[in-house]
């Protein structure tokens, strides 16, 4: 079994996110944030490079939620993945990297939040989950092995 996992990215919101529509009218939010590289020395210790600064985008149904929870200078952890594209910019072809959030939460590590849960309905127990009918046996006591 193989573990999924995604690219991530950590950072702090720079600009608000700014809402828009793709060509095929797809909701869109576009912030420019920013992410603390850092270099694991020898030593254990850790040494700040040259932050990163580039687009975060969100799309789809995440749109609206992100656009209520997210200001500037806000702590991210977002899950998705890299899109590189190209854009003319004087006449050259320029290579432009950004950040597609499928997920986005506030840093745990870097902010102070509260939870407010909904509440679950507990289901029953079924019969079949009960320890006497789960097929499992106990030691006898006096056999030196178990059964």
């Amino acid at each position: 079994m193989t573990i999924p996992i995604r690219q991530s990215l950590e950072g702090v919101f720079l600009t608000g996110l700014r809402p828009g529509t793709t060509r095929s009218g797809i909701p869109v939010l576009r912030a420019t944030v920013r992410a603390q590289r850092w270099r694991h020395e020898q030593d254990e210790t850790f040494t700040a490079q040259e932050a990163v600064t580039c687009d975060l985008v969100v799309f789809h149904e995440g749109t609206q939620r992100a656009r209520t929870r997210f200001r500037p200078g806000d702590a991210f952890v977002a899950s998705g993945h890299v899109n590189t594209y190209d854009v003319q910019r004087d006449g050259k072809t320029v290579q432009c990297h950004e950040f597609v959030a499928r997920r986005i939460g506030h840093d745990a590590a870097r902010t102070r939040y509260k939870v407010t849960r909904t509440r679950r309905r507990l289901r029953p127990a079924s019969p079949s989950a009960t320890p006497a009918s789960s097929g499992t046996r106990t030691p006898q006591a006096g056999s030196g092995q178990a059964s």
